[in-house]
């Protein structure tokens, strides 16, 4: 009778704690979707002050996990970051995880509480700059967003630029559970710009590129007049950050390779429109290689030639001359060829009828 009564209470026990850890993942699941909500900058940074739980959805799995939590963590230093890794006050189902794990949809993210100094409103887009992201998509489905960038925003915050396209573009779709840029193009630059809105989208374009499956051109007017012989420059590229901080690519045998194609458009008698079509995509790279070649970008301020650029003051030219035109690739989900192409912006297009 006795050992009866004690297999019971064994059986009890089990209930109960079975019952208990049932209501702990209800209840974080449920904090998790309160969580997700949009939240005030004042009112994010208070929710960091207690340990937080974070369950990983279909959309980030596959992730890096220290790339999760600087999305997750707003407002939260790099640094911060890296040492509650570092620490352990980061885990993943009850476990020590490292900033290189992958998360898996279902995994359960415990975040120990985090206190940092309080900052300013987010920052959100101006009127003007909202109706041009609205007038300017140039294709957009379920899984992939390509705008016509103007030239002027950068992609994305940081380095004293408090609003990126990214930035302004999910503070518009606030209900947007996911939108990363796929690539990138220099602050000066306008042109076809992908984000992805899953992230097997993302990773599955990455690799497109990398394998030199996405077809990029772009249309630059350089200095001179380009010879016919001179399609394509091969030449490493090696980016270097001076004490000063600003960021300077020359070509160097100890950089990477990079391979830039060119196609003659129009000349005209100072000047050359060039199609260009990357292989490679190096920060600056048709920029280093134009300057590489003893033709630099009109318009550019770090690689180009101060002469020119001001010489052409007179036609109208007010920036750099550089314009992702076309894209050209399969679609992850579709697997149909996709074609988008973006016109010449207007403040260039008085530059070549002057010249």
């Amino acid at each position: 009778m006795k050992r009866t009564l004690q297999y019971n209470n064994k059986c009890g026990c089990r209930q109960l704690f079975s019952w208990v850890n049932h209501l702990r993942m209800v209840t974080m699941r449920a904090f998790n979707k309160l969580s997700c909500l949009p939240l005030s900058e004042s009112e994010s940074q208070s929710a960091f002050d207690k340990v937080t739980y974070v369950e990983i959805g279909p959309e980030h799995a596959g992730q890096r996990l220290d790339n999760f939590l600087i999305r997750h963590l707003k407002g939260v230093p790099k640094s911060r970051i890296y040492n509650l890794l570092r620490k352990g006050e980061v885990r993943i189902n009850k476990g020590r995880v490292k900033p290189d794990t992958r998360v898996k949809e279902g995994d359960m993210l415990r975040i120990a509480p985090i206190r940092v100094a309080q900052r300013g409103d987010a920052p959100v887009p101006g009127q003007q700059l909202r109706r041009y992201l609205a007038e300017n998509i140039l294709f957009e489905d379920e899984g992939l967003l390509i705008i016509n960038k103007p030239s002027g925003l950068a992609v994305h915050g940081g380095s004293g630029i408090s609003l990126g396209a990214i930035e302004a573009l999910r503070a518009e779709r606030p209900d947007a559970r996911f939108l990363e840029l796929v690539h990138r193009l220099d602050r000066e630059t306008s042109g076809c710009l992908m984000l992805a809105k899953k992230r097997s989208v993302l990773l599955d374009l990455q690799q497109a590129m990398q394998r030199n499956q996405v077809e990029k051109r772009y249309q630059a007017l350089v200095k001179g007049r380009w010879p016919k012989g001179k399609s394509t420059i091969n030449a490493p590229l090696l980016k270097n950050q001076p004490a000063s901080g600003e960021r300077i690519v020359r070509v160097d045998a100890a950089g990477k390779a990079s391979v830039t194609h060119f196609k003659i458009s129009q000349r005209f008698k100072e000047a050359t429109l060039l199609q260009v079509t990357l292989e490679t995509g190096r920060t600056h790279q048709i920029r280093v290689h134009c300057q590489f070649s003893g033709q630099p970008i009109a318009g550019d301020p770090k690689y180009g030639d101060s002469h020119f650029n001001e010489s052409l003051k007179d036609s109208g030219l007010k920036r750099l001359f550089l314009h992702a035109s076309n894209l050209r690739f399969r679609h992850p989900l579709s697997g149909e060829w996709v074609e988008v192409e973006a016109p010449l912006p207007k403040d260039l297009q008085p530059v070549l009828k002057n010249l």
